[in-house]
């Protein structure tokens, strides 16, 4: 048999790639920068080519790296799916799947005891990492995403379509007078991280393309921004699903107006993943069950 390069390697490879961060492949890996450098110089020093062009903090792909990925992507994947076969010749399934925070807390896991009667040698683990979608094959066999459209080569199911609500607290809703969109110039908007589109979607349907809010503040996490807004450190512009599920006294609606959300959740995964079986038996699951 032909010498291979480390697998340990390989994966460091996979995954900056794939992340398109050394920083962020470390963590990823519990691994320490230096320790992660030594991964790559181990797969570079085998080849006796580099595979990363070194710009600043940036480590890039060059052509040598990407003809790489392109041609032991596949072979990993494959090899992952062996073993997720093998492991599953008990009987028990288990699926990596990516959830963010919130979906997780309010649609998902009330729901999970259904699937566990259904099947309950399928066993979930979970990781609420952002992006999951960069994670899919390496990280996570599936994920629950937000997202305004989806990368056409994965396979994607839309979960549902949803309204923008503006969601603050009681307090902040009656002592500023917020009756109106106008009166947000005032305040501090709470817009997620991997939403930009999100207010100027909300505040051009209500009539103010042009509104200045005092702030706007980027929170990453659905339910630390409800969280802030219960506390009254500002307004909410969040899925309209969200303040009903979270079922928060605290929180209110402003603004009695209906504004479309570009953002969707979405099932996703690669083709192939389909016929991973406890891909395919949550997929079904999720999709019948309309959560």
């Amino acid at each position: 048999m032909r010498r291979l390069p480390p697998l340990r390697s390989l994966e460091a490879f996979v995954r900056i790639a794939k992340l398109g961060s050394a920083k962020a492949a470390a963590s990823e890996l519990a691994l320490s920068p230096p320790a992660l450098s030594r991964r790559i110089k181990a797969l570079e020093d085998f080849m006796g080519k580099p595979v990363f062009d070194r710009k600043a903090q940036a480590m890039v792909l060059n052509a040598d790296g990407q003809a790489l990925l392109l041609a032991i992507e596949p072979a990993l994947e494959a090899m992952a799916d062996a073993i997720d076969d093998l492991s599953g010749q008990g009987g028990e399934y288990r699926l990596r799947l990516g959830v963010l925070p919130l979906f997780g807390t309010q649609r998902l896991i009330p729901r999970l005891p259904e699937l566990r009667k259904l099947f309950p040698k399928l066993h979930i683990d979970v990781d609420t990492s952002a992006h999951a979608e960069n994670l899919l094959g390496d990280v996570v066999d599936a994920a629950i995403i937000i997202a305004d459209q989806v990368d056409p080569r994965l396979y994607s199911v839309r979960l549902d379509r949803n309204n923008v609500y503006a969601i603050t607290s009681h307090d902040l809703a009656t002592s500023a007078k917020l009756g109106t969109p106008a009166d947000l110039k005032n305040q501090t908007v709470l817009v997620h991280s991997d939403m930009p589109l999100i207010f100027d979607a909300w505040r051009n349907a209500v009539g103010q393309p042009k509104l200045k809010p005092a702030a706007i503040d980027h929170i990453d996490s659905g339910p630390l921004m409800l969280e802030a807004a219960a506390n009254g450190l500002g307004v909410a512009i969040m899925h309209g699903s969200h303040l009903t599920d979270a079922k928060d006294d605290r929180l209110t609606r402003l603004f009695d107006v209906e504004v479309e959300s570009p953002y969707s959740y979405w099932f996703v995964c690669r083709p192939r993943a389909l016929k991973q079986r406890a891909v395919r038996i949550f997929h079904d699951w999720l999709v019948k069950s309309e959560i």
